[in-house]
């Protein structure tokens, strides 16, 4: 027996028929084709499949697509344009805060939701990096995925 979803992603509205189990990244992967959503650790501790619902980073591996019903979700593919990037994006690429790449879009939605959290405030390096915990870079590096969050704040 499946169930329909009807949702806003990037903007516009959605429906998919799904099993009553399907999580939010399957739905939005499998049934939409946006891709940049990333499932790394299938238990909800990497962040790789991080998308923003009204508004606020979750996890998309720790939701069900039923879950999403009525709400706007957006994923990386709704930030920024090619040749328009996101503030965060741009500043993922001047700051080299890409690596390998797997993580990154969870970690620009994360980064996006750390700097909107602050608004108004001073945002250090040791705020960034505690807002980080419970996004994963398997390539270990985060020194310029903080730098990136910390240059995209001054922009946002």
């Amino acid at each position: 027996m499946t169930v329909k979803v009807t949702t806003t992603v990037n903007g516009r509205q959605v429906s998919g028929d799904v099993e009553p189990n399907t999580l939010l990244v399957e739905f939005v992967r499998e049934n939409l084709g946006l891709t940049g959503t990333h499932v790394g650790c299938d238990t909800s501790q990497c962040g790789a499949c991080t998308v923003h619902m009204d508004g606020k980073p979750i996890k998309s591996c720790t939701i069900l697509a039923v879950q999403a019903e009525g709400h706007q979700v957006v994923t990386i593919e709704g930030i920024g344009a090619p040749g328009a990037l996101h503030p965060m994006q741009a500043a993922f690429q001047e700051n080299h805060g890409l690596q390998c790449g797997y993580c990154t879009p969870g970690m620009i939605m994360a980064g996006i939701g750390i700097v909107e959290r602050n608004k108004g405030k001073t945002l250090s390096e040791e705020t960034i990096r505690a807002e980080l915990e419970g996004n994963i870079c398997r390539c270990t590096g985060y020194h310029n995925i903080v730098k990136s969050i910390a240059a995209a704040a001054r922009d946002m």
